[in-house]
């Protein structure tokens, strides 16, 4: 599935309401949602590796690692960099949990993330910071849009032991 640069972005899945199952490119291989089935799934959007609201937010991930698992929870994070890119990004940062690549914007259309934002005065699409908490029955249940960093992933960690 490939975006068109002029198609607005899609919704979204609704709170509530079954997600799509999907496969995509993570850093631990192919992933598979359908794979997940029983566990609960945080997928975190962000714009680009190596930049500092991401590698902040990632190292903040990284920080409650063991409580999103000790919550039965799977941590991913999703941008449109290579895996190559992802790779460097997640070692370099020590983070305990796989970066999906999604270069052709599939995922981040079925999550109607991408918009235009505005970079250094120009109109530029690209990622909306986004959290997605889906259930062990494949429900979304929580969803945080234009997210801001400080104090988020304490947010989705509640969140998820709410579950």
């Amino acid at each position: 599935m490939t975006a068109s640069a002029d198609k607005p972005a899609a919704a979204g899945p609704k709170v509530g309401a079954k997600v799509a199952s999907f496969t995509a490119e993570s850093t631990g291989g192919p992933l598979k949602l359908a794979d997940l089935k029983g566990r609960k799934v945080v997928l975190y959007f962000y714009p680009k590796d190596n930049t500092p609201g991401c590698t902040t937010e990632g190292a903040d991930f990284a920080a409650s690692h063991a409580q999103f698992r000790a919550a039965d929870a799977e941590v991913f994070g999703v941008s449109r960099d290579s895996i190559r890119s992802h790779a460097g990004f997640k070692e370099k940062l020590g983070f305990p949990f796989e970066l999906i690549s999604d270069p052709d914007e599939a995922l981040c259309n079925q999550f109607g993330v991408m918009k235009m934002k505005n970079m250094y005065g120009k109109q530029v699409r690209g990622i909306e910071r986004s959290t997605f908490v889906i259930d062990g029955s494949g429900k979304l249940v929580r969803e945080w849009r234009g997210v801001k960093v400080p104090g988020h992933v304490a947010e989705v960690l509640d969140c998820v032991n709410g579950i």
